[in-house]
């Protein structure tokens, strides 16, 4: 691997990728990835990560088994070898693997992905699958469904065997030869059946000798009786694994003339397997899909080193490359300056490698042609190189390679020499590498790298945070701000005397001390700015729930007012009912009394005083208010209109021009409007009273019908049609209602019967009779 990718740590990166493959071969390709330097093709990879990613989202990760690499048996096969069971097994799981990869994206998802070019190219071979897994039971057993005449083989030896089992069981257990036996049970010696005889009485049973115990005392004698059977056996055991051979023959030449296909699918399964486990590590690195440019421009947000403990790790943010593109970071030691340094490097490796990045949403990385690194303790006793001069022999070696198109990360610039000479070294081989555009972030304690970020265009000071009150650093990288040196302010909380330190502050030059003053009034009006910031910031965020919670409120009391406001209308539609059926059978008792003549001019007054209350009371909805309106011609006598501000028709009886009034005729109320509040309706009004919220059927127009007709309706409309004309004439004291529904199939009239039977209303009903209708109509009894 490249020495500055190790450097890095990409190395380990790669080993946990491998942890996620399930098969040799992915861990073994998964340990040799290496990065592309096109923006397009890192792009490409990341979204191959990305799709596996939102799949394993949503339909968990696809299973690859344990797979072993057959293309070597492919290949022999492909030549016409035979071979074995156990690699004819292997190719049968990669076949299945094969098969049910390509099943599950299938019943995956509908969409397009980039992932379909290996989906895609999977070629699945049922057949040759089920004929391996049909004939090989397992590597050292084949099964008797192989073949008929494997099976008709195996059937001979069982019976045979079953022969030769009765004469020597016969043997065993007679009271001839069971005292010449050392045990009552039957064995097998070379493949054929004996018993194991005393020595001493070998004679006594006749047969072969086939074999001695190792003790001497025992001989396995195959009796006279079997031995035909033995033979029989044995043939057909030559025969058994003559078949055998010619089955695997035959299954390895169908898997050879597959065997293109079948490595190519096994490649694709490789790539799969290394993408999806791109995909697990990044669920757990809780990663992000980085935007990738090639402009050398890096907008880490909240970056973490993916090899650190993700509890412990602090997370940082990381800019280069557009504002400045240099990065001088200063801190202690072990606080993060190194972390951050390698962070950059490896989040860079990683995004063009196509693995997803430990940090938060909308981060940029940038793709570079070389990534050069001096990072580490470099020194060599074989080459008789010290520390510095291993640093100085590697930065010289980044200095002949670096471009704009480079990323070049030093740790510790110009350290291991005198401080005066390692401090000038270390701007000048900063002015060099900025002139070749190359983007540089390093680490330094020298003061003289700090003024030099800040009196040079391009340069950005970095620091480390340091606690020095606890004596820890915070690992939280701070961009725009020169680190300070702690060496006073540690030294003593540590216990070192106030003289010694007085002493060492006087021997610091008085620029030096002046720069470390204004950087330490920089870090803490840095500090005050930051707490101000997170004041700020929970302020606005208890504000932004507060008003949530304010919104909650008022959402939910519009909903209870809209609710309060239904029930009104709801009561307002009752009483409205109530109060118009009142009207209505007052209504009645008018026409009634009429009829009798019983009714004199003080009680009409009355009534209608009654009815024109129960009218006002019907309608309790709010009137509608005035509009500008101009009828299309003169109100004249006779015309239908609407009175506006109750929505109610009525008829021009009488027009007043003086007044700007006129009569109405409105159901059996006669009322004076003005003009104004009067709309003039196109058709003439149709019997229904109005209400500002919908129209109910005004039965003060409405003439009593006798008959109801229902032919050529459903059942239910039917139905529904009989009940009302039931309620109508129930309200209009009717005795008798005929319904019309037709012979017919007689389907609607049992159907109407039916109901009539339950309705609360009907005494009684029956069919009609000559010159009624016949059975196609129903007479109702009203109670």
């Amino acid at each position: 691997m490249n020495k500055h990718f190790k450097s890095l740590e990409f190395d380990k990166i790669l080993e946990l990728l491998s942890k996620e493959c399930t098969f040799p071969d992915a861990r073994e390709q998964a340990m040799n990835i290496k990065p592309v330097f096109s923006k397009e093709e890192a792009q490409a990879l990341m979204k191959e990560t990305d799709d596996a990613y939102c799949l394993i989202g949503k339909f968990g990760t696809p299973s690859f088994g344990s797979l072993k690499d057959t293309s070597s048996s492919l290949k022999r096969a492909q030549a016409g070898a035979g071979l074995s069971p156990l690699e004819l097994l292997r190719i049968g799981e990669v076949l299945r693997v094969i098969r049910s990869l390509k099943q599950w994206r299938n019943a995956s998802d509908d969409r397009q992905s980039t992932l379909d070019k290996y989906f895609n190219r999977l070629m699945p071979n049922k057949f040759l699958e089920d004929k391996i897994s049909d004939a090989i039971i397992a590597e050292d057993e084949i099964s008797d469904k192989a073949s008929p005449t494997l099976s008709d083989i195996r059937r001979k030896i069982r019976t045979a065997s079953s022969k030769a089992r009765e004469v020597l069981d016969k043997i065993v257990h007679g009271s001839s030869y069971s005292k010449y036996l050392q045990d009552k049970v039957i064995t097998q010696r070379d493949g054929r059946f004996v018993v194991p005889v005393k020595a001493e009485c070998r004679g006594n049973i006749p047969g072969l000798v086939h074999d001695t115990s190792g003790s001497g005392q025992t001989v396995f004698i195959e009796p006279m009786g079997v031995v035909q059977a033995n033979n029989d056996i044995r043939m057909l055991r030559n025969k058994e694994q003559e078949e055998i051979e010619r089955i695997l023959l035959e299954l390895s030449g169908m898997a050879g003339d597959c065997a293109d296909s079948i490595i190519g699918s096994y490649q694709n399964l490789i790539d799969l397997n290394i993408i999806f486990a791109k995909g697990n590590l990044a669920y757990k690195m809780k990663a992000t899909t980085p935007i990738i440019n090639d402009e050398g421009y890096i907008n880490l947000k909240k970056a973490r080193h993916p090899l650190i403990d993700r509890d412990k790790v602090v997370p940082v943010d990381i800019t280069l490359g557009r504002e400045y593109t240099t990065l001088v970071i200063t801190g202690p030691n072990t606080g993060g300056k190194t972390v951050s340094l390698k962070t950059t490097g490896l989040l860079t490796l990683m995004a063009m490698s196509g693995i997803m990045l430990p940090c938060g949403d909308e981060s940029e990385i940038s793709v570079f042609k070389k990534i050069l690194v001096d990072i580490g303790d470099e020194q060599s006793i074989e080459q008789s190189l010290s520390t510095f001069s291993a640093h100085m022999t590697n930065i010289i070696g980044i200095i002949d390679q670096a471009s704009r198109y480079s990323l070049v990360l030093i740790d510790e610039l110009g350290a291991g020499t005198d401080p005066v000479e390692g401090a000038a070294l270390a701007v000048a081989i900063l002015q060099k590498l900025k002139a070749k555009g190359a983007k540089i972030q390093c680490t330094t304690h020298y003061a003289e790298l700090k003024e030099f970020a800040i009196t040079t265009e391009g340069v950005e000071n970095g620091c480390c945070e340091f606690d020095v009150k606890t004596l820890r650093p915070t690992y939280k990288l701070l961009i725009g701000v020169p680190g300070k040196s702690n060496a006073f302010a540690i030294s003593k909380r540590l216990g070192l005397s106030e003289e010694i330190i007085d002493n060492a502050k006087q021997l610091v030059s008085s620029e030096s001390r002046r720069f470390e003053d204004t950087i330490q009034q920089l870090e803490e009006r840095r500090q005050v700015l930051e707490r101000r910031l997170k004041e700020a910031n929970d302020t606005k965020a208890y504000a932004g729930r507060q008003r949530e919670k304010a919104n909650s409120i008022i959402e939910k009391a519009k909903k209870e007012a809209e609710k309060e406001i239904e029930k009104a209308r709801e009561e307002a539609e009752r009483i409205s009912r109530k109060t118009k059926a009142q009207a209505q059978s007052i209504l009645d008792r008018l026409e009634n009394m009429e009829k009798q003549q019983r009714m004199d001019a003080e009680k009409k007054a009355k009534l209608r005083k009654s009815i024109q209350k129960m009218e006002t009371l019907a309608d309790p909805i709010t009137k509608k208010k005035a509009e500008k309106y101009t009828p299309p011609r003169p109100f004249k006598v006779g015309d239908s209109v609407l009175i506006y501000d109750i929505d109610k028709n009525a008829e021009i009886l009488s027009i007043d021009e003086r007044e700007q009034t006129a009569i109405l005729q409105a159901g059996i109320i006669k009322t004076k409007v003005k003009l104004s509040n009067l709309r003039l309706n196109k058709e003439k009004p149709k019997t229904t009273v109005q209400s500002s919220r919908r129209s109910v059927p005004s039965k003060m127009d409405m003439k009593p019908a006798t008959e109801v007709d229902v032919r050529g309706q459903t059942a239910m409309d039917a139905i529904m049609e009989v009940d009302s004309a039931i309620d109508q004439a129930v309200l209009m004291n009717m005795g008798q209602l005929t319904i019309i529904h037709g012979k017919g199939t007689g389907v609607l009239r049992t159907e109407i019967q039916k109901f009539l039977r339950t309705h609360k209303n009907i005494k009684s009903f029956r069919l009609g009779t000559y010159g009624e209708g016949d059975a196609g109509v129903t007479i109702c009894e009203i109670k």
